[in-house]
């Protein structure tokens, strides 16, 4: 291939940026090939992070740069998602690229709402998704997503992750009897979760979303020791009450060395079901100025609307019941936020470093 329209070619993919990352395609590394197959100029983008929607965007950007300077070109964007750093000392799952802890410092602000249409907003984007419902003393996600059925076990010692609207579930919720409390001290309950973590077949997942407990004790820090998360996100309301546990759970993924991803408001306004006016009523920009004190991004302001806890209550969480409505729209951006900032991350190349075997031959 003539290296002078190789380099003019590159040159110009550096005047195309990607809207999601904000940065140009060259810089991001994103341009893997340019060649020349059968006197046809070939170019390969991938773009590492959940991108269904995007592709036809990016491909419309570098065709239409190509076009202005009269250039031809079958132009190829992909999705590829690989795996990402954890932290120093914690083995990575098999089959898992990225785990994503989902937590809040107080309950009843909507983690686990959040976590589940999280999950199916990074699935409508392209990727595979599984999540992990560690809430053990108060498991909600069977319920959220509908699922039927109990645990099932293919040689008695390990777990087939259930399937919720797509997504590769596991929960405690589904091992024991619904109606029964979870009277567990701190260390069986421990112990429970690091067997359902551990022992569950999760099969090829881009993302894990781990659905944490609320607050920040024994189980909390356990998780956040043990489990190689790739990142975590904190779920907040506007109230000052939420914001200070909010802020608690954020500073203990900071001492164990995790990532913050960034701060989702939840309930952040409410739309009024008849007449659809949209009220502060918990106060107002609590989560931007919360994110900006920890130097964090703020993900998203997700509405306290009443279709989203009716789709919850029937199993059909709202970015699957209503693909297309504003609620749903507002988690997708969050989740192409999510997982541009997980592509930000240094890559694991744990699984690329060579074995070392010792012989007495």
């Amino acid at each position: 291939m003539d290296e002078k329209i190789e380099q003019k070619v590159r040159h110009l993919l550096k005047e195309v940026v990607d809207p999601n990352t904000g940065k140009d395609l060259v810089a991001s590394k994103s341009v893997k090939k340019i060649e020349d197959v059968n006197d046809k100029l070939k170019i390969l983008i991938d773009l590492d992070y959940p991108a269904k929607t995007q592709i036809p965007v990016v491909k419309n950007l570098v065709e239409a740069k190509l076009a202005e300077n009269h250039i031809e070109a079958d132009v190829e964007v992909r999705q590829n998602i690989i795996a990402h750093q954890v932290q120093r000392g914690v083995k990575v799952f098999d089959n898992v690229r990225n785990v994503i802890a989902v937590s809040s410092g107080k309950g009843g602000v909507g983690k686990s709402t959040v976590a589940a249409n999280l999950a199916l907003a990074l699935q409508a984007e392209g990727a595979k998704v599984g999540l992990l419902d560690a809430d053990i003393y108060g498991p909600s996600q069977p319920t959220m997503l509908g699922l039927k059925g109990g645990a099932v076990t293919k040689d008695g010692k390990t777990l087939e992750p259930l399937d919720g609207h797509g997504l590769q579930v596991a929960s405690i919720g589904v091992l024991i009897d619904p109606d029964e409390p979870m009277i567990w001290r701190g260390p069986l309950a421990v112990s429970a979760l690091q067997q359902l973590i551990k022992q569950t077949n999760w099969h090829d997942l881009d993302y894990l979303i781990v659905d944490m407990p609320p607050g920040t004790g024994d189980i909390q820090l356990s998780l956040s020791q043990e489990v190689p998360l790739t990142g975590a996100i904190v779920v907040t309301t506007p109230q000052d009450i939420a914001l200070m546990d909010a802020k608690k759970g954020l500073v203990m993924f900071e001492k164990v060395n995790v990532p913050i991803l960034g701060i989702i408001e939840n309930m952040a306004t409410h739309i009024c079901s008849k007449c659809g006016h949209e009220e502060h009523i918990f106060g107002e920009g609590g989560a931007k100025k919360m994110a900006e004190q920890y130097g964090v991004k703020l993900l998203g302001e997700i509405p306290l609307d009443i279709n989203i806890r009716l789709s919850m209550d029937k199993g059909e969480p709202i970015v699957e019941a209503a693909p297309d409505s504003k609620v749903a729209q507002v988690y997708k951006e969050i989740a192409r936020k999510v997982g541009v900032l997980v592509s930000e991350r240094n890559k694991d190349y744990s699984a690329k470093m060579p074995s070392i075997k010792v012989s007495n031959d």
